[in-house]
C-alpha cells in the first residue's frame, strides 16, 4: 500500500519550498493538484517531472475514490498540493484525507509555507490566542454576523482570507462594527509586489481606498480587536484611594475632592458622588 502525503509550496516565492518537500515531490508516483497549470511552474523550477492530476473542489469527491484506489490497489504515493501553501486551510484537500485516514493509508504531513502563519509572524499582534475563520460568506448579512461575533465572544485575535473583489467592503465593515481595532491586510505575500497596510482601521481604510493597486492580489487580514476596559471599570474599586488622596495632601474638602476626581480621570460625576457616600459612610463607623 502506497502513502499520501500532503505537501506544503510556497504561497509567493518558490524558493520558500523546504528540501524534503522537492524530494518528496520527485520521488512520489503522482501529484494531485488543485491546479495543474499552476503547479507544473513550481515543477518546472525545480526540474520535476513527476505525472500531475487535477484535484479541486470540483472533482474532489470523483477523484478522491480514484486516488484512494491507486494508493490502495497499485501502492502508488501520491502527494497533494494546493495552488500555494499548506493544503486543506481554505483549501481542496479534507476529502481524500479523511478517506485515506479510514482506509488505514498513512498520511505524511510535509510542512512548509502557510499565509496565516506568515502573515501572524508579521503582525506585531498577539498572537498566542487566535481565530482562524478562512474566507469570509459572500453574502452581506452572513459576513456582518461574523464580524459582530467577534466583538459579542470577546475574539481578541483574528485572521482570515479575502479577495480583492472584496476588500474595501470587508474594511468598512470592520470599521463599523470594531471601530478600535488594530488591523494587518497584507496582499500577495513573499511576492514580488508584496503589500502590507498596517494599523488603526479608519487608517487602513483610508489607505486601501487610495491605493489604486488595492484590488490586485488576495488578502490575508488579521484583526486585533483588544478592548479597552473603560477608564471608570479600572478605577472603581479605587476611587475612595483617590477620593482620600487629594483631601489629605491638597487639604480640600470631600466636595472639591469628588470634583477633582472627576474632572482629571475623566469619570461620571454622579459615580464619583455615589463612591463619596460610601466614603462617608465607612469613615463614620469608626
Amino acid at each position: 500500500m502506497g502513502k499520501l502525503y500532503v505537501v506544503a509550496t510556497p504561497i509567493g516565492n518558490l524558493k520558500d519550498i523546504t528540501y524534503r518537500a522537492v524530494e518528496v515531490l520527485s520521488n512520489c508516483d503522482l501529484i494531485a493538484a488543485e491546479d495543474t497549470r499552476h503547479t507544473s511552474i513550481l515543477l518546472k523550477h525545480y526540474n520535476i517531472k513527476t505525472k500531475l492530476i487535477s484535484y479541486h473542489k470540483y472533482n474532489e469527491e470523483e477523484r478522491s475514490k480514484l486516488l484512494i484506489n491507486y494508493i490502495t490497489e497499485k501502492g502508488m504515493d501520491i502527494a497533494l498540493v494546493s495552488n500555494a501553501g499548506t493544503p486543506c486551510i481554505s483549501d481542496p484537500g479534507y476529502r481524500i484525507v479523511k478517506d485515506a485516514r479510514e482506509r488505514g493509508i498513512e498520511v505524511v504531513p510535509i510542512p512548509g509555507p502557510s499565509a496565516v502563519m506568515t502573515a501572524l509572524s508579521v503582525s506585531g499582534i498577539p498572537i498566542n490566542h487566535f481565530l482562524f475563520l478562512g474566507f469570509l460568506p459572500k453574502k452581506e448579512s452572513e459576513r456582518e454576523k461574523v464580524i459582530r461575533d467577534i466583538k459579542v465572544k470577546g475574539i481578541e485575535t483574528v485572521v482570515l482570507y479575502e479577495s480583492p473583489k472584496r476588500i474595501i467592503s470587508l474594511a468598512e465593515l470592520i470599521a463599523k462594527e470594531l471601530p478600535n481595532a488594530t488591523v494587518c491586510f497584507f496582499c500577495e505575500l513573499t511576492k514580488v509586489f508584496e503589500r502590507s497596510y498596517v494599523g488603526d482601521i479608519k487608517v487602513v481604510l483610508e489607505n486601501l481606498k487610495n491605493d489604486t493597486k488595492t484590488n490586485v492580489g488576495e488578502y490575508t487580514v488579521i484583526v486585533y480587536n483588544k478592548e479597552e476596559t473603560p477608564q471608570e471599570d479600572r478605577l472603581e474599586t479605587s476611587i475612595e484611594a483617590l477620593l482620600i488622596n487629594f483631601i489629605v495632601k491638597e487639604n480640600i474638602t470631600l466636595k472639591k475632592a469628588i470634583e477633582r476626581v472627576s474632572r482629571d480621570f475623566n469619570l461620571p460625576k454622579n459615580q464619583v458622588y455615589k463612591k463619596a457616600l460610601e466614603l462617608k459612610r465607612i469613615v463614620s463607623r469608626f
